[in-house]
């Protein structure tokens, strides 16, 4: 029995599965209809207009083959609307589709033009865009959702349809690829050890000053001998003290090298 149910779960599973690309299939497929038949339409405008130019053109000419005083200007006929509303019209169509982000006010600046250039690169078309046409107008309208992808400037992020401010969690800042960056510990600096050197060089009295966790060096002083004057007389042989009944006397230089220094005297 549990063989049996297993089956029939893993027959029914994959049956969904194949029920949902088959899905995904027709809406793709759908897609790709709806993509076609809107190419075929702007392509049918655009023979239409090229046919009501070519028409116009042959009329121009018919009309001063036969000599008529008055010129009618069929050019002028054909253009439509006057520039400035198409171009605003224009732009108001590259706005709806998210390729403009400028004023709609009919002046087809460089502005208008990136933004012809990059509905031109998203949708695949080849439109000119040095001016706001009538066939630029009609192409945009075939196109009933967002053409150019959703650009935010820094400190925004693209959300669906909008531009949402980014906000960083506490002890992050926003950086400038536009991402929340951990800030840094600032690292305590190292106290200069100058003190602590002045410190080990002071002394009271001939007597180095104690310093925590430091040993204390005891100074060594020379014993008095019996009956000696407790003096001291160094020469090249060392130190020693001075004999009973004997005094130092200072001749200058130094007894190391033999140029005088404290001389025994002994009278």
């Amino acid at each position: 029995m549990r063989l049996a149910a297993e089956g029939a779960q893993r027959t029914q599973q994959a049956k969904a599965e194949a029920e949902a690309r088959a899905a995904e299939q027709a809406r793709i497929a759908a897609e790709k209809a709806k993509q076609v038949a809107q190419d075929q339409a702007a392509a049918a405008e655009q023979k239409r207009i090229t046919a009501e130019n070519a028409a116009a053109d042959k009329a121009d000419s018919d009309k001063a083959a036969a000599g008529k005083d008055k010129a009618v200007n069929v050019a002028a006929l054909a253009a439509g609307p006057p520039q400035a509303d198409v171009a605003q019209s224009v732009q108001a169509e590259l706005r709806r589709v998210g390729c403009l982000t400028g004023s709609t006010d009919g002046n087809w600046n460089a502005a208008s033009q990136r933004s012809l250039t990059l509905f031109n690169r998203y949708a695949g078309t080849r439109l000119d865009t040095k001016v706001a046409s009538t066939d630029a107008l009609d192409t945009i309208k075939l196109k009933s959702a967002r053409v150019c992808p959703l650009v935010c400037e820094h400190g925004y992020e693209a959300n669906g349809e909008r531009c949402t401010k980014i906000t960083c969690a506490a002890g992050s800042f926003l950086n400038d690829d536009n991402e929340c960056e951990k800030r840094r510990e600032k690292k305590p600096v190292a106290k200069r050890d100058a003190d602590d050197r002045r410190e080990r060089g002071r002394q009271v009295r001939g007597r180095p000053e104690a310093i925590p966790g430091l040993p204390v060096a005891s100074v060594v002083r020379p014993r008095k001998s019996a009956g000696g004057s407790g003096q001291i007389v160094c020469d090249a042989g060392g130190c020693r003290p001075v004999s009973r009944g004997c005094r130092l006397d200072y001749q200058g230089g130094s007894p190391r090298n033999g140029t005088g220094g404290n001389v025994e005297v002994c009278n």
